[in-house]
Protein backbone atom coordinates (compact mmCIF):
# COMPACT_ATOMS: atom_id res chain seq x y z
CA UNK A 1 0.00 0.00 0.00
CA UNK A 2 1.13 3.42 -1.32
CA UNK A 3 1.90 5.58 1.86
CA UNK A 4 3.59 9.38 1.55
CA UNK A 5 4.56 11.35 4.32
CA UNK A 6 4.32 15.46 4.49
CA UNK A 7 6.82 17.15 7.08
CA UNK A 8 5.39 20.72 7.47
CA UNK A 9 2.07 20.51 6.05
CA UNK A 10 0.50 23.50 7.44
CA UNK A 11 3.00 24.81 4.10
CA UNK A 12 1.56 26.31 1.09
CA UNK A 13 2.34 23.43 -1.01
CA UNK A 14 0.25 21.27 0.65
CA UNK A 15 -2.69 21.63 -1.33
CA UNK A 16 -1.31 21.74 -4.71
CA UNK A 17 1.30 18.39 -3.94
CA UNK A 18 -2.26 16.44 -2.50
CA UNK A 19 -4.14 17.64 -5.02
CA UNK A 20 -0.90 16.07 -7.90
CA UNK A 21 -1.21 13.02 -5.75
CA UNK A 22 -4.60 12.06 -5.74
CA UNK A 23 -5.16 12.73 -9.62
CA UNK A 24 -2.51 10.43 -10.35
CA UNK A 25 -3.73 7.65 -12.36
CA UNK A 26 -4.69 3.91 -11.49
CA UNK A 27 -3.52 5.51 -7.94
CA UNK A 28 -6.46 4.94 -5.92
CA UNK A 29 -5.73 4.44 -2.66
CA UNK A 30 -2.99 4.39 0.31
CA UNK A 31 -2.14 6.90 3.59
CA UNK A 32 -1.01 9.89 3.74
CA UNK A 33 0.78 11.47 6.12
CA UNK A 34 0.71 14.66 7.88
CA UNK A 35 3.30 16.17 10.43
CA UNK A 36 3.78 19.78 11.45
CA UNK A 37 4.35 21.09 14.85
CA UNK A 38 1.82 24.02 14.83
CA UNK A 39 -1.49 21.92 15.62
CA UNK A 40 -3.68 24.73 13.85
CA UNK A 41 -2.09 24.51 10.76
CA UNK A 42 -1.80 21.03 10.74
CA UNK A 43 -5.78 20.59 11.57
CA UNK A 44 -6.78 22.70 8.69
CA UNK A 45 -4.27 20.85 6.65
CA UNK A 46 -5.63 17.50 7.49
CA UNK A 47 -9.26 18.71 6.35
CA UNK A 48 -8.06 20.23 3.31
CA UNK A 49 -6.94 17.20 2.39
CA UNK A 50 -9.80 14.86 3.58
CA UNK A 51 -11.84 17.54 1.69
CA UNK A 52 -9.63 16.68 -1.59
CA UNK A 53 -9.73 12.57 -1.40
CA UNK A 54 -13.58 13.27 -0.76
CA UNK A 55 -13.44 15.61 -4.22
CA UNK A 56 -11.68 13.09 -6.00
CA UNK A 57 -13.66 9.72 -4.40
CA UNK A 58 -10.54 7.96 -3.66
CA UNK A 59 -10.32 5.35 -1.04
CA UNK A 60 -7.11 7.65 0.69
CA UNK A 61 -6.68 7.65 4.44
CA UNK A 62 -5.52 10.63 5.82
CA UNK A 63 -3.20 11.04 9.80
CA UNK A 64 -1.74 13.50 11.01
CA UNK A 65 0.19 14.07 13.90
CA UNK A 66 2.80 16.99 15.72
CA UNK A 67 4.77 13.97 16.57
CA UNK A 68 6.17 12.75 13.44
CA UNK A 69 7.25 9.44 14.32
CA UNK A 70 3.59 8.26 15.60
CA UNK A 71 2.75 8.51 11.20
CA UNK A 72 5.64 8.25 9.09
CA UNK A 73 7.27 4.73 9.65
CA UNK A 74 6.84 2.83 6.47
CA UNK A 75 6.31 5.95 3.97
CA UNK A 76 7.73 5.02 0.44
CA UNK A 77 7.98 9.05 0.18
CA UNK A 78 8.85 11.67 2.55
CA UNK A 79 8.02 15.07 1.44
CA UNK A 80 10.06 17.99 2.98
CA UNK A 81 8.25 21.60 3.60
CA UNK A 82 9.23 22.78 7.49
CA UNK A 83 9.63 26.36 7.99
CA UNK A 84 12.01 26.91 11.55
CA UNK A 85 11.28 30.23 13.18
CA UNK A 86 11.09 32.05 10.01
CA UNK A 87 8.11 34.70 11.11
CA UNK A 88 10.15 35.13 14.17
CA UNK A 89 13.15 36.01 12.50
CA UNK A 90 12.44 37.59 9.38
CA UNK A 91 12.86 41.32 10.54
CA UNK A 92 16.50 40.65 11.72
CA UNK A 93 17.55 38.82 8.74
CA UNK A 94 16.77 41.72 6.67
CA UNK A 95 16.77 44.88 8.83
CA UNK A 96 20.33 44.22 10.51
CA UNK A 97 22.13 43.30 7.38
CA UNK A 98 20.40 46.88 5.75
CA UNK A 99 22.09 48.71 8.41
CA UNK A 100 25.90 47.19 7.05
CA UNK A 101 24.30 48.29 3.64
CA UNK A 102 23.60 44.50 2.62
CA UNK A 103 20.09 45.12 0.53
CA UNK A 104 18.18 42.17 0.09
CA UNK A 105 14.97 41.53 -1.50
CA UNK A 106 14.21 37.76 -0.92
CA UNK A 107 17.13 36.52 1.29
CA UNK A 108 16.22 32.90 2.08
CA UNK A 109 19.16 31.11 -0.12
CA UNK A 110 22.13 33.37 0.03
CA UNK A 111 23.29 36.44 1.84
CA UNK A 112 22.72 36.51 5.64
CA UNK A 113 19.47 36.16 5.24
CA UNK A 114 20.25 32.69 3.65
CA UNK A 115 22.85 31.57 5.98
CA UNK A 116 21.08 32.41 9.15
CA UNK A 117 17.89 30.88 7.79
CA UNK A 118 20.21 27.53 7.45
CA UNK A 119 21.89 27.35 10.34
CA UNK A 120 17.89 27.53 11.77
CA UNK A 121 16.54 24.95 9.71
CA UNK A 122 19.33 22.30 9.28
CA UNK A 123 19.56 20.94 13.46
CA UNK A 124 16.00 20.20 13.26
CA UNK A 125 16.26 18.44 9.58
CA UNK A 126 18.95 16.54 10.99
CA UNK A 127 16.80 15.02 13.58
CA UNK A 128 13.88 14.27 10.99
CA UNK A 129 16.42 12.54 8.95
CA UNK A 130 17.65 10.06 11.33
CA UNK A 131 13.57 9.41 12.06
CA UNK A 132 13.05 8.88 8.36
CA UNK A 133 16.59 6.23 8.54
CA UNK A 134 14.76 4.71 11.18
CA UNK A 135 11.30 4.80 10.05
CA UNK A 136 10.78 4.85 6.42
CA UNK A 137 14.30 2.96 5.76
CA UNK A 138 13.13 2.21 1.96
CA UNK A 139 11.85 5.90 1.00
CA UNK A 140 12.89 8.80 -1.02
CA UNK A 141 13.19 12.32 0.51
CA UNK A 142 11.40 14.94 -1.67
CA UNK A 143 12.73 18.29 -0.74
CA UNK A 144 11.14 21.40 -1.17
CA UNK A 145 12.46 23.46 1.84
CA UNK A 146 15.01 26.76 0.97
CA UNK A 147 17.57 27.10 0.38
CA UNK A 148 17.21 23.97 -1.14
CA UNK A 149 20.96 23.23 -2.10
CA UNK A 150 22.29 23.55 1.47
CA UNK A 151 18.98 21.41 3.06
CA UNK A 152 19.92 18.67 0.12
CA UNK A 153 24.08 18.85 0.39
CA UNK A 154 23.26 17.81 4.10
CA UNK A 155 21.25 15.16 3.26
CA UNK A 156 23.51 13.82 0.77
CA UNK A 157 26.41 13.84 3.50
CA UNK A 158 24.55 12.76 6.55
CA UNK A 159 22.86 9.94 4.87
CA UNK A 160 22.45 6.99 2.25
CA UNK A 161 18.70 7.84 1.33
CA UNK A 162 18.38 8.73 -1.15
CA UNK A 163 17.37 12.43 -1.81
CA UNK A 164 16.54 15.01 -4.48
CA UNK A 165 15.69 18.94 -4.13
CA UNK A 166 12.52 20.07 -5.98
CA UNK A 167 11.97 23.40 -7.19
CA UNK A 168 9.52 24.73 -9.93
CA UNK A 169 12.02 27.34 -11.12
CA UNK A 170 12.96 25.38 -14.21
CA UNK A 171 9.27 24.81 -15.20
CA UNK A 172 8.26 28.67 -14.42
CA UNK A 173 11.48 30.07 -16.38
CA UNK A 174 10.38 27.79 -19.36
CA UNK A 175 7.24 28.80 -19.87
CA UNK A 176 8.29 32.40 -19.63
CA UNK A 177 10.58 32.37 -21.71
CA UNK A 178 8.32 30.41 -24.64
CA UNK A 179 5.58 33.54 -23.59
CA UNK A 180 9.29 36.14 -24.32
CA UNK A 181 10.29 34.46 -27.68
CA UNK A 182 6.71 34.11 -28.98
CA UNK A 183 6.53 30.76 -29.50
CA UNK A 184 4.59 27.75 -28.77
CA UNK A 185 5.80 26.37 -25.43
CA UNK A 186 5.43 22.39 -26.35
CA UNK A 187 7.62 23.24 -29.50
CA UNK A 188 10.52 25.02 -27.76
CA UNK A 189 13.44 23.02 -27.03
CA UNK A 190 16.17 23.85 -24.19
CA UNK A 191 18.62 22.43 -22.42
CA UNK A 192 19.44 24.21 -18.52
CA UNK A 193 22.15 22.85 -15.85
CA UNK A 194 23.53 24.75 -12.97
CA UNK A 195 22.74 24.85 -9.34
CA UNK A 196 19.06 25.52 -7.56
CA UNK A 197 18.36 29.29 -8.38
CA UNK A 198 21.21 29.49 -10.95
CA UNK A 199 20.61 27.04 -13.49
CA UNK A 200 21.37 28.35 -16.91
CA UNK A 201 19.51 27.65 -20.40
CA UNK A 202 22.68 27.14 -22.14
CA UNK A 203 20.36 25.90 -25.25
CA UNK A 204 16.92 28.17 -26.73
CA UNK A 205 16.04 27.06 -29.68
CA UNK A 206 12.91 27.22 -31.15
CA UNK A 207 12.23 24.66 -34.95
CA UNK A 208 16.23 24.50 -34.81
CA UNK A 209 16.32 28.50 -34.43
CA UNK A 210 18.77 30.14 -31.78
CA UNK A 211 15.89 32.06 -29.61
CA UNK A 212 18.64 34.11 -27.57
CA UNK A 213 19.31 36.49 -30.62
CA UNK A 214 15.14 36.77 -30.72
CA UNK A 215 15.20 37.59 -27.03
CA UNK A 216 18.06 40.24 -27.67
CA UNK A 217 16.17 42.28 -29.89
CA UNK A 218 12.89 42.06 -28.17
CA UNK A 219 14.35 43.41 -24.97
CA UNK A 220 15.29 46.59 -26.73
CA UNK A 221 11.29 47.22 -26.04
CA UNK A 222 11.38 48.68 -22.61
CA UNK A 223 8.20 47.47 -21.56
CA UNK A 224 9.43 44.13 -21.88
CA UNK A 225 12.85 44.76 -20.38
CA UNK A 226 10.78 45.90 -17.23
CA UNK A 227 8.98 42.55 -16.59
CA UNK A 228 11.91 40.84 -15.94
CA UNK A 229 14.83 42.94 -15.62
CA UNK A 230 17.62 41.79 -14.31
CA UNK A 231 17.54 38.48 -15.59
CA UNK A 232 17.29 39.95 -18.93
CA UNK A 233 20.03 42.58 -18.10
CA UNK A 234 22.36 39.50 -17.15
CA UNK A 235 21.77 37.46 -20.49
CA UNK A 236 22.35 40.56 -22.63
CA UNK A 237 26.28 40.18 -20.73
CA UNK A 238 26.44 36.89 -19.87
CA UNK A 239 24.87 34.45 -22.76
CA UNK A 240 22.43 32.63 -21.29
CA UNK A 241 19.36 33.25 -18.88
CA UNK A 242 18.57 31.97 -15.60
CA UNK A 243 16.19 30.00 -13.63
CA UNK A 244 15.21 32.24 -10.96
CA UNK A 245 13.36 35.70 -10.53
CA UNK A 246 15.34 38.82 -11.08
CA UNK A 247 14.99 39.54 -7.12
CA UNK A 248 16.15 36.10 -6.09
CA UNK A 249 18.99 36.52 -8.70
CA UNK A 250 19.92 39.72 -8.01
CA UNK A 251 21.11 38.51 -4.88
CA UNK A 252 23.28 35.94 -5.96
CA UNK A 253 25.68 37.59 -7.51
CA UNK A 254 27.74 40.95 -6.68
CA UNK A 255 26.59 43.56 -9.80
CA UNK A 256 23.17 44.51 -9.26
CA UNK A 257 22.63 45.26 -5.19
CA UNK A 258 25.44 46.79 -4.30
CA UNK A 259 24.33 50.12 -4.35
CA UNK A 260 21.02 52.09 -4.28
CA UNK A 261 22.01 53.41 -7.87
CA UNK A 262 21.99 50.09 -9.36
CA UNK A 263 18.70 48.98 -7.71
CA UNK A 264 17.04 52.00 -8.78
CA UNK A 265 18.42 51.04 -12.49
CA UNK A 266 17.95 47.63 -12.80
CA UNK A 267 14.94 46.57 -10.24
CA UNK A 268 11.81 47.19 -9.66
CA UNK A 269 8.56 46.21 -7.65
CA UNK A 270 7.96 42.26 -6.38
CA UNK A 271 9.88 39.50 -7.41
CA UNK A 272 11.67 42.19 -9.82
CA UNK A 273 14.07 42.77 -6.88
CA UNK A 274 12.12 45.27 -4.40
CA UNK A 275 14.08 45.74 -1.19
CA UNK A 276 12.50 43.50 1.59
CA UNK A 277 10.00 42.05 -0.52
CA UNK A 278 10.01 38.77 1.41
CA UNK A 279 10.49 40.00 5.16
CA UNK A 280 7.63 42.84 4.59
CA UNK A 281 5.03 40.36 2.65
CA UNK A 282 5.76 36.76 3.54
CA UNK A 283 3.87 36.97 7.56
CA UNK A 284 1.10 38.43 5.31
CA UNK A 285 1.16 35.89 2.38
CA UNK A 286 1.35 32.77 5.68
CA UNK A 287 -1.94 34.90 7.34
CA UNK A 288 -3.66 34.99 3.86
CA UNK A 289 -3.12 31.42 2.77
CA UNK A 290 -4.46 30.03 5.92
CA UNK A 291 -7.28 32.19 5.34
CA UNK A 292 -7.80 30.99 2.48
CA UNK A 293 -8.16 27.30 3.35
CA UNK A 294 -10.81 28.31 5.85
CA UNK A 295 -12.76 29.45 3.15
CA UNK A 296 -12.49 26.58 0.97
CA UNK A 297 -13.32 24.72 3.87
CA UNK A 298 -16.35 26.67 4.50
CA UNK A 299 -17.49 26.31 0.97
CA UNK A 300 -17.18 30.44 0.34
CA UNK A 301 -14.24 30.10 -1.76
CA UNK A 302 -14.00 26.98 -4.50
CA UNK A 303 -11.72 24.54 -4.51
CA UNK A 304 -10.76 23.60 -7.84
CA UNK A 305 -8.92 20.12 -8.45
CA UNK A 306 -6.26 20.80 -11.42
CA UNK A 307 -2.53 19.57 -11.62
CA UNK A 308 0.23 22.16 -10.61
CA UNK A 309 3.41 22.22 -12.03
CA UNK A 310 5.46 20.86 -8.91
CA UNK A 311 7.59 17.37 -9.60
CA UNK A 312 6.26 15.55 -6.48
CA UNK A 313 4.22 13.74 -7.79
CA UNK A 314 5.54 13.42 -11.15
CA UNK A 315 8.34 11.53 -9.16
CA UNK A 316 5.20 9.64 -7.05
CA UNK A 317 3.73 8.21 -10.53
CA UNK A 318 6.96 7.40 -12.39
CA UNK A 319 8.35 5.25 -9.39
CA UNK A 320 5.00 3.58 -8.28
CA UNK A 321 3.78 3.10 -12.44
CA UNK A 322 7.37 2.49 -14.01
CA UNK A 323 6.06 5.31 -16.39
CA UNK A 324 9.50 7.01 -17.40
CA UNK A 325 9.58 10.76 -16.68
CA UNK A 326 11.94 13.73 -16.79
CA UNK A 327 12.37 15.94 -13.76
CA UNK A 328 14.79 18.85 -13.13
CA UNK A 329 16.35 17.57 -9.75
CA UNK A 330 18.40 18.94 -7.25
CA UNK A 331 21.18 15.95 -6.63
CA UNK A 332 24.75 15.18 -5.60
CA UNK A 333 26.69 16.17 -8.43
CA UNK A 334 29.87 13.50 -9.19
CA UNK A 335 30.67 14.38 -11.99
CA UNK A 336 26.83 14.84 -13.59
CA UNK A 337 28.76 18.73 -14.27
CA UNK A 338 32.14 18.60 -14.77
CA UNK A 339 33.54 21.87 -14.09
CA UNK A 340 31.12 22.13 -10.50
CA UNK A 341 32.62 20.88 -7.49
CA UNK A 342 31.78 16.89 -7.33
CA UNK A 343 31.03 16.83 -3.82
CA UNK A 344 28.81 19.99 -4.51
CA UNK A 345 24.74 19.33 -5.22
CA UNK A 346 23.27 20.59 -8.65
CA UNK A 347 20.44 20.78 -10.49
CA UNK A 348 20.38 18.64 -13.80
CA UNK A 349 17.45 16.56 -15.73
CA UNK A 350 16.80 13.02 -14.45
CA UNK A 351 14.86 10.15 -15.23
CA UNK A 352 12.57 8.63 -12.93
CA UNK A 353 11.01 5.33 -12.91
CA UNK A 354 10.71 2.62 -10.86
CA UNK A 355 14.51 2.72 -10.14
CA UNK A 356 14.17 6.24 -8.39
CA UNK A 357 15.22 9.52 -9.73
CA UNK A 358 18.41 8.98 -11.72
CA UNK A 359 20.18 12.06 -12.98
CA UNK A 360 21.95 12.52 -16.61
CA UNK A 361 25.37 13.97 -16.83
CA UNK A 362 25.00 17.81 -18.41
CA UNK A 363 28.93 17.74 -19.24
CA UNK A 364 30.82 21.45 -18.78
CA UNK A 365 28.65 24.71 -18.06
CA UNK A 366 30.69 27.30 -20.05
CA UNK A 367 33.26 28.34 -17.43
CA UNK A 368 32.18 31.83 -16.81
CA UNK A 369 28.68 30.72 -15.50
CA UNK A 370 30.47 27.66 -13.76
CA UNK A 371 32.86 30.46 -11.63
CA UNK A 372 29.25 32.02 -10.52
CA UNK A 373 27.62 28.60 -9.73
CA UNK A 374 31.09 28.29 -7.79
CA UNK A 375 30.88 31.07 -5.77
CA UNK A 376 27.65 29.67 -4.35
CA UNK A 377 28.31 26.23 -3.97
CA UNK A 378 31.44 27.36 -1.59
CA UNK A 379 28.61 29.30 0.35
CA UNK A 380 26.94 26.17 0.39
CA UNK A 381 29.24 24.18 1.83
CA UNK A 382 30.81 26.57 4.58
CA UNK A 383 27.21 26.92 5.94
CA UNK A 384 26.77 23.10 6.19
CA UNK A 385 29.66 22.09 7.54
CA UNK A 386 29.70 24.73 9.79
CA UNK A 387 26.47 23.23 11.21
CA UNK A 388 27.65 19.76 11.12
CA UNK A 389 31.01 20.90 12.65
CA UNK A 390 29.30 23.46 15.11
CA UNK A 391 31.92 25.72 13.46
CA UNK A 392 31.38 29.33 14.03
CA UNK A 393 34.21 30.54 12.08
CA UNK A 394 32.96 28.54 9.14
CA UNK A 395 29.77 29.92 9.39
CA UNK A 396 31.19 33.54 9.68
CA UNK A 397 33.74 32.63 6.66
CA UNK A 398 30.50 31.85 4.72
CA UNK A 399 29.02 35.11 4.82
CA UNK A 400 32.60 36.52 3.85
CA UNK A 401 32.44 34.76 0.53
CA UNK A 402 28.88 35.55 -0.19
CA UNK A 403 28.49 37.31 -3.45
CA UNK A 404 26.66 40.40 -2.19
CA UNK A 405 27.65 40.60 1.11
CA UNK A 406 31.46 40.61 -0.23
CA UNK A 407 30.54 43.33 -2.75
CA UNK A 408 29.79 45.73 -0.18
CA UNK A 409 31.22 45.38 3.20
CA UNK A 410 34.86 44.82 4.52
CA UNK A 411 35.83 41.56 6.51
CA UNK A 412 35.58 43.86 9.62
CA UNK A 413 32.05 44.64 8.71
CA UNK A 414 31.05 41.24 7.82
CA UNK A 415 32.16 40.00 10.95
CA UNK A 416 29.94 42.67 13.20
CA UNK A 417 27.18 42.07 11.33
CA UNK A 418 27.52 37.91 11.83
CA UNK A 419 27.61 38.66 15.47
CA UNK A 420 24.66 41.12 15.27
CA UNK A 421 22.37 38.65 13.80
CA UNK A 422 23.73 35.52 15.88
CA UNK A 423 23.18 37.27 19.01
CA UNK A 424 19.21 38.39 17.31
CA UNK A 425 18.83 34.75 16.57
CA UNK A 426 20.14 32.82 19.92
CA UNK A 427 16.92 30.18 20.69
CA UNK A 428 16.74 29.95 16.70
CA UNK A 429 19.96 29.19 15.81
CA UNK A 430 22.58 26.37 17.24
CA UNK A 431 25.20 27.32 19.73
CA UNK A 432 28.51 27.25 17.42
CA UNK A 433 31.88 27.28 18.74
Amino acid sequence: MTKISIIGAGSAFTRDIAMDILLIQGLEGGTIALVDIDERRLELARRLVLKIVEMTGKRWEVIASTDRREVIGGSQFVINQIEVGGLETVRYEYEIPLKYGVNQCIGDTLGPGGLFKTLRTLPSWIEIVRDVEELCPDGIILNYTNPMSAVTLLTSRITDLPVVGLCHSIQNTSAQLAEYAGVPYEEMHWRAGGINHMSWFVELTHAGKDLYPVLLEKIKDPELLRQDPVRFDAMKYLGAFVSESSGHFSEYIPYYRKRQSLIDLHCNAGYNGATGFYADNWPIWRKENDEEIVQQLEGTLPLEMRSSNEYAAVIIEAVLNNEPKVIYGNVPNRGLIENLPADGVVEVACLVDRRGVQPTRFGRLPEHLAALCRSNMAFFDLAVEAVLRSDKDMARHALMVDPLTAAVCSLDEIGRMFEELYEAEQGFVPVLK
